[in-house]
């Protein structure tokens, strides 16, 4: 492997690490789903469900259409299938599913979090009253959904605390360690104390706070196959830069981390320090065309996008419709080692087709090299959602080629109205 490496090199080692350049299998199978999960270490949860949940999109990207009840039998359901949990929610990135492993590799930012809420004047320590209680009634009643909590709330309270303190007093616990998701109901969670969930091999186990660190900035450099030292960092938003730069240090030394320069990785004139992980693998070529969620550990640190891939993203969700440039939710499109598109897509169910709001090219892009990917990248969408039919709005400088090469119709959005505007 070289010192110096080139940009789409770069970008080859990032994909590769991340599980992008691996022939999909024919049928996906718990093991395949498994072996992702383990290859990202954290899978972020958002909640927004327009197209589809965000936890299961970056299974979809390496797999292929894949069977989502595999993904909840690991992460929703183990207490209602009779197993221990192989996986519980914290904030690894922000909310993810991490390995129930790795609890103890979270202590450190449960006990910062504590420091932070909990000291004297706060919120935590004015409601000790709330919290006592909801600590009581998970202790006495075990793993419980918010609505099941609610309701002894409307018979319990008293005149000075009501559901949203309850609300409050539930996450602080979760931020601090002492209360677990013990999985979910639907999309609603079931919060337990720590020790009905996490099995005491991990809840008692202790990892000192610099090992943990390391461990993690060990696992991002691996995830990420080449990176700076603010990529490592955000893989696990680790704050701690110091911290940080001395574990790099230690993997370095130990040889698990290797110093490169990558050409175009630079900032005010000068390259930016990169390592590349010794286990990363550079393919000679990626042969993927893929939709992938904002929140996909490839896209989800603004900056690595941008000097990975040339690829500038906001989310727009809480921007005002009609100063929206790309749309609602528009999903990065992969075509080989790029990003060469964004894509808002719609899940109408009722009409059971998949409505492309608006589309967009790249500015790299050669529109005639790539339609007929996205096309593949969309049909693929659809009918893992189970959606029959697709068409696509007129907003977006890819919505006539796409539209063209699916053979699609053509449907009305309100962005379609801005783009004539512009």
């Amino acid at each position: 492997m070289k010192d110096v490496l080139s940009a789409a090199e770069a970008r080859r080692l990032g994909l590769a690490a991340q599980g992008l350049s691996r022939a999909r299998p024919a049928t996906p199978s718990l093991r395949h789903v498994r072996r992702e999960l383990a290859r990202m270490h954290v899978l972020q949860i958002d909640s927004v469900n327009v197209f589809s949940r965000s936890h299961y999109m970056p299974l979809f990207s390496r797999l292929g259409p894949y069977d989502r009840d595999l993904l909840d039998r690991l992460v929703l359901t183990p207490a209602r299938r009779g197993r221990a949990p192989e996986h519980v929610e914290y904030l690894a990135h922000e909310a993810t599913f991490v390995p129930v492993a790795d609890w103890p590799l979270w202590r450190f930012r449960m006990d910062a979090m504590r420091n932070r809420y909990a000291g004297p004047g706060s919120w935590f320590a004015a409601n000790a009253d709330t919290v006592n209680w909801v600590r009581a009634e998970l202790a006495e009643r075990g793993p419980l959904r918010p609505a099941e909590i609610e309701r002894d709330v409307e018979a319990s309270r008293g005149p000075w605390w009501g559901w949203d303190d309850v609300k409050r007093a539930l996450e602080m616990l979760w931020r601090f360690g002492e209360v677990a998701i013990a999985g979910r109901n639907g999309f609603e969670r079931r919060y337990g104390l720590a020790e009905h969930v996490i099995p005491h091999e991990h809840l008692d186990r202790v990892v000192a706070p610099d090992d943990a660190v390391r461990e993690l900035v060990r696992r991002a450099a691996l995830a990420y196959g080449v990176a700076t030292a603010s990529d490592i960092a955000d893989y696990h938003r680790l704050r701690d830069r110091r911290g940080v730069l001395a574990a790099v240090s230690d993997l370095e030394d130990a040889g698990e981390l290797v110093p490169v320069a990558v050409r175009g990785w630079e900032r005010a004139g000068r390259a930016l320090p990169a390592w590349r992980h010794r286990d990363a693998v550079l393919p000679r070529r990626i042969d993927r065309a893929t939709l992938l969620t904002p929140f996909d550990p490839v896209v989800w640190f603004r900056e690595r996008a941008e000097r990975m891939f040339g690829f500038d993203y906001r989310i727009e969700i809480y921007t005002p419709a009609e100063r929206r440039r790309f749309g609602y939710y528009s999903l990065p499109l992969l075509v080989g080692d790029r990003i060469a598109g964004r894509f808002d897509l719609k899940a109408d169910r009722a009409a059971a087709a998949l409505r492309v709001q608006s589309a967009w090219w790249e500015a790299h892009v050669d529109p005639a090299g790539v339609a007929e990917r996205a096309a593949e990248a969309l049909r693929e969408a659809a009918a893992w959602q189970g959606l029959d039919a697709i068409s696509v709005s007129r907003w977006g400088d890819a919505a006539d080629d796409v539209a063209h090469v699916l053979d699609a119709p053509r449907h009305a959005h309100p962005g379609a109205l801005r783009a004539t505007a512009d």
